[in-house]
C-alpha cells in the first residue's frame, strides 16, 4: 500500500513485512485497551486486524524502547527466520521513534495458562491425550531452539502462559528469541535472570548462568503443571504441598502417583503413561544441571512404546545417585530404575543415527 507522500507502508524483507507505526495503530485502534489479549515482562499484546482482515497478534515491547535500530534489525532477523510448527511465527516488525513492535501470527485459542487455572468448569476440556500432545509439542519447539539453529536460542522463560494453543489444542511456544541468542562457541551466556518464579532453575536464579539446560528445568516444571493442574507454586496450599517440584517429588517416592493427577481431567490415564511422564519431568529437574537430559533426548522418552518403558533397567549405581539427588525414599527406585537412564537413552540415539546415515 503506497501513500503519495511517504515511503511505502510495508516493505518486504526476506522473511516478513516492516510495518509503520501508523498502520499497527490502526490494525490496534490506537491500541485500544480493549484490543489488549496479554501483557507480560516483554511487553503488552494486541489484537490487531491489518487492511486484508488478516487478524495479527502486535507486541509492544516496553523494554527495548529506544534500542539501537540496527541492533534491533539485527535480533529480530533471527527470529524471523525460525519457522517450526510448534513455534509461533514472527510475521514482521516496526522500528519508528522509541517504539519497537513485533508482529506475530494470531492463536486463536489462548494460552495454556488459561486453560490450566482459569474457571473452565469442574471437567476440564483438556484430556490426558490434549495434554500429552501439549506437552510434546512444547518439547519439539523448544528442541528445535535448542538442537535446530545455529546459533541456538534459549528461550529463558518457559511457562504455562508462554505456550499458546490453537483449536485443535496445538502447542505454539512464543516469546521465543526475545531472550539472548547463545553464540555456538559459548556454552553459557551471563545475563540479568528474566524468569518467572516458580521455573527458574536453581543454579540460574543464583548465579545468572543460562544455557538450555534451565530451559529443560522449566519444561519439566511446566509438565508437572500440566499432569497435575497446579501451579508452581502456589502458598493456599498446605505447607507440604506449596512448592509443586517437592511436593510431586514426595508423592511418587512414596507410590502415590496417580494423586498428583488433576482432579478437573474427564478420565484417569493409563498408568504405565503417567508414569513415564512423570519420570520424564523428574529428570528435566535434576538439581544437576548436566544430568538433565537434552529436549532431543526428552521428546525420544516421552515417545519411548511402552514394551521400552518395562524393559529392565535396574542399573543400581543410577537408581541410587537419582534416589540421592531428589532425596527420595527407597521405595522408589523400583519405578525409577524400570525407566531407562539418560546414558542408554542417549546410546540408543547415537544407534538410531548412525542407521540413518
Amino acid at each position: 500500500m503506497n501513500n503519495a507522500s511517504g515511503p511505502p507502508e510495508v516493505s518486504h524483507l526476506g522473511w516478513g513485512h516492516w510495518y509503520t507505526l501508523r498502520e499497527l495503530e490502526a490494525a490496534t485502534n490506537g491500541l485500544a485497551d480493549e484490543n489488549v489479549i496479554g501483557e507480560g515482562g516483554y511487553g503488552i499484546v494486541y489484537r490487531g486486524v491489518l487492511p486484508d482482515k488478516m487478524i495479527v497478534a502486535v507486541k509492544n515491547l516496553l523494554n527495548n524502547r529506544g534500542q539501537a535500530e540496527k541492533e534491533f534489525k539485527v535480533e529480530v532477523d533471527a527470529i524471523g527466520r525460525v519457522r517450526h510448527k510448534n513455534l509461533v511465527r514472527l510475521l514482521g516488525y516496526c522500528v519508528e521513534g522509541a517504539y519497537r513492535m513485533l508482529v506475530y501470527e494470531y492463536v486463536n485459542n489462548g494460552n495454556l495458562d488459561q486453560w490450566l487455572h482459569g474457571d473452565v468448569g469442574l471437567v476440564s476440556p483438556l484430556t490426558w491425550e490434549i495434554r500429552m500432545n501439549i506437552i510434546l509439542g512444547t518439547a519439539k519447539g523448544l528442541a528445535y531452539l535448542h538442537e535446530g539453529l545455529e546459533p541456538k536460542v534459549v528461550h529463558r522463560d518457559v511457562k504455562s502462559s508462554n505456550i499458546l494453543l490453537d483449536q485443535q489444542w496445538n502447542a505454539k511456544v512464543s516469546d521465543f528469541g526475545l531472550a539472548k541468542l547463545l553464540n555456538s562457541e559459548n556454552s553459557y551466556v551471563t545475563t540479568r535472570v528474566m524468569g518467572t518464579y516458580g521455573y527458574v532453575a536453581p543454579e540460574y536464579a543464583c548465579t545468572g548462568m543460562l544455557n538450555e539446560k534451565s530451559d529443560v528445568y522449566s519444561f519439566g516444571i511446566l509438565m508437572m503443571e500440566i499432569i497435575s493442574g497446579r501451579n508452581p507454586v502456589d502458598h493456599s496450599r498446605p505447607r507440604e504441598e506449596v512448592n509443586l517440584v517437592d511436593w510431586l517429588k514426595s508423592m511418587v517416592g512414596n507410590r502415590k502417583s496417580e494423586e498428583v493427577v488433576d482432579p478437573k481431567l474427564p478420565e484417569m490415564p493409563p498408568s504405565k503413561s503417567l508414569k513415564r511422564v512423570l519420570l520424564v519431568a523428574l529428570r528435566c529437574v535434576d538439581p544437576d544441571a548436566q544430568k538433565r537430559p537434552k529436549m532431543g533426548l526428552v521428546i525420544h522418552m516421552l515417545e519411548a512404546d511402552d514394551s521400552l518403558v518395562r524393559a529392565e533397567r535396574r542399573i543400581a549405581e543410577e537408581s541410587a545417585t537419582f534416589r540421592r539427588d531428589h532425596m527420595l525414599p527407597k521405595t522408589a527406585e523400583k519405578e525409577l530404575s524400570e525407566f531407562p537412564t539418560v546414558q542408554e537413552q542417549s546410546s540408543v540415539n547415537h544407534h538410531t543415527q548412525a542407521k540413518r546415515r
